[in-house]
């Protein structure tokens, strides 16, 4: 198991939003999670990214006890082994899409050279190759999703986790994200966690865990 989470609980305030939560992930499969608002869909997905820290439970990524990392080694973990994708995309305004790909490897300390090289190779594999140079601003909908990604993948991680990637998307973009996601695997083998509202998108995964009332 790349993903192994167990008895995951997490509370905000008195309201009890995950409440002993089981999940596991193999490498290079596609997992959907899905659930009405509200159900801890996206608590759970900053959980295993760990960008939130459960109250109780215990969490392997990649054969690392995370919850026992210190702040830096966790931060140098997350930047190595898990990429993300948010529907609200992140990118920097002031960057490309080529500097915003480029990141993740800068503040890793790879070289400019390096970073530049591995950004546009895979903006050229999701179809950005005439669009480098522009910043978000001058960008579809469809081709921030693909900046996204790209800078998801830039360190090559071990696990992808996505939260409703394609949730503002028209069907057609939607549809070719969907499909991007899937030759990446395929291409670059790594396992991919989404959170979604989009039973199209669901179907297309291997497994999907569905959740209501903070559990699975």
């Amino acid at each position: 198991m790349i993903i192994k989470a167990e008895n995951i609980t997490k509370s905000f305030g008195n309201l009890q939003v995950l409440k002993g939560v089981d999940f596991h992930a193999s490498e290079a499969e596609v997992v959907a999670i899905m659930g009405a608002s509200g159900a801890g869909k996206s608590t759970l997905l900053q959980i295993l990214g760990t960008l939130s820290t459960p109250d109780g439970g215990s969490l392997e990524i990649d054969g690392t006890d995370v919850l026992s990392l210190g702040s830096k080694a966790l931060a140098d973990f997350r930047n190595h082994r898990i990429g993300f994708v948010f529907q609200a995309h992140h990118l920097l305004p002031e960057f490309s899409a080529l500097e915003n790909v480029m990141i993740p490897s800068l503040i890793a300390g790879k070289s400019s050279r390096e970073a530049r090289e591995r950004a546009s190779e895979l903006l050229k594999t999701v179809g950005l190759e005439g669009r480098m140079g522009h910043k978000p601003s001058e960008l579809s909908g469809g081709e921030l999703s693909r900046v996204a990604i790209a800078r998801a993948l830039q360190m090559n991680p071990a696990i992808v986790f996505a939260d409703e990637p394609t949730g503002n998307l028209d069907s057609r973009t939607k549809e070719e994200i969907h499909n991007l996601f899937f030759s990446l695997r395929k291409q670059f083998g790594q396992t991919i966690v989404i959170v979604t509202h989009d039973p199209g998108l669901a179907s297309l995964c291997d497994r999907t865990c569905t959740m209501q009332d903070g559990i699975i």
